[in-house]
């Protein structure tokens, strides 16, 4: 699976413990789970508050806010799907489907905010006659329902939980608890390998996960292109009107600031895709060789991956100052409602 590739191997006995596991995880997750929560926050109260972004165009951008949320309230879980568990059939469905649903929902949505702002660049005199403007909630649908589908495949026959014995994974994961108990009040060893096929593995991450990360670096280079090429043309009409041929302050300027979103965006990408990359890949490796690897590796690769990948919106959120005007407001107010409370005993004092 794209968001939780976690890989024990053949040998189930985990290196690290169930319960050093569960902690690392939690030490990792937990504050950066509730930094991607209170920043989403923030810019959806933001687009709420402010009635000149009640448009189409937001409202996908808030969707895609909505699924940054859940994916980072799900975040201290999707590592734990790594770590074989004592949990009933239906228990162990819903800890790996829902994630697993709300990391895809996420993608998609990243998906659709790129495609429509590289439709209005690319494109913008059909900006405002595209499909997904006409008709909101088919294109809110699009990106919701068939992650729900697809996620939820497993839970419709598509697993290994009838596959082979899993009495050492149990046993393997609760050293601590005798084997008889691991298989008492309907519970039973729950493994991300019992619930996702390798076939499942392989046609999220390379059907659906890396073309849609694909799809989203070719738009943005894209953009950037046609951007440099406006950008030349400016300068090009703004020298023939002074004409001079050395270039201006203005068009020093102007090729500074491209020179800077350009750096802006590379860094981003970087910090964001390419951990999530490397661990997915590292991640496909180790199933595809079957082989053991360290348990404190894998967690904090997959901690780190996924976080980075979910901070990707909150980066286009917070850079537009219209998201972020509202706080910034309270922000303010609060600071001088404190500045006024401590400089009146002074004043009093004097």
């Amino acid at each position: 699976m794209g968001a939780d590739l976690e890989m024990e191997g053949n040998d189930s006995l985990p290196l690290l413990s169930g319960l050093s596991g569960e902690r690392l995880i939690y030490a990792i997750t937990i504050p950066l789970s509730t930094s991607i929560i209170l920043a989403n926050l923030v810019i959806i109260l933001g687009i709420a508050w402010n009635r000149q972004l009640h448009n189409t165009p937001n409202y996908f951008f808030l969707s895609l806010l909505v699924a940054d949320l859940c994916t980072g309230v799900a975040l201290p879980f999707i590592p734990l799907m790594g770590l074989n568990r004592e949990l009933s059939l239906n228990s162990c469905m819903v800890a790996h489907i829902f994630p697993n649903f709300l990391f895809l929902a996420f993608l998609f949505n990243l998906v659709m905010v790129h495609y429509e702002r590289y439709i209005c660049i690319v494109d913008p005199l059909h900006y405002n006659n595209l499909w997904m403007h006409r008709s909101f909630p088919v294109a809110l649908l699009t990106v919701w329902a068939p992650p729900l589908l697809y996620a939820s495949l497993p839970a419709f026959g598509w697993n290994n939980w009838t596959g082979p014995d899993w009495n050492s994974c149990c046993a393997g994961s609760q050293r601590a608890m005798p084997l008889s108990n691991c298989f008492s009040n309907a519970t039973t060893c729950c493994s991300y390998r019992r619930v996702f096929p390798n076939a499942f593995i392989y046609l999220e991450v390379y059907g659906l996960v890396l073309p849609a990360i694909l799809t989203i670096a070719c738009m943005t280079g894209r953009v950037l292109w046609i951007t440099r090429g406006q950008l030349r043309d400016i300068c090009r009409l703004h020298r023939s009107v002074e004409r001079g041929t050395q270039a201006s302050d203005r068009e020093q300027r102007l090729n500074l600031r491209y020179t800077r979103c350009v750096v802006a965006v590379s860094l981003t990408f970087l910090a964001c895709w390419v951990p999530y990359l490397i661990y997915m890949h590292v991640c496909i490796a180790f199933l595809m060789s079957d082989t053991r690897w360290n348990s404190t590796t894998h967690i904090v690769l997959s901690c780190t991956g996924i976080g980075s990948m979910a901070v990707v919106p909150l980066v286009l959120g917070l850079a537009n100052k219209q998201y972020t005007e509202p706080a910034y407001k309270l922000m303010q107010k609060l600071r001088d409602r404190w500045r006024r409370k401590t400089q009146g005993p002074e004043e009093v004092a004097v």
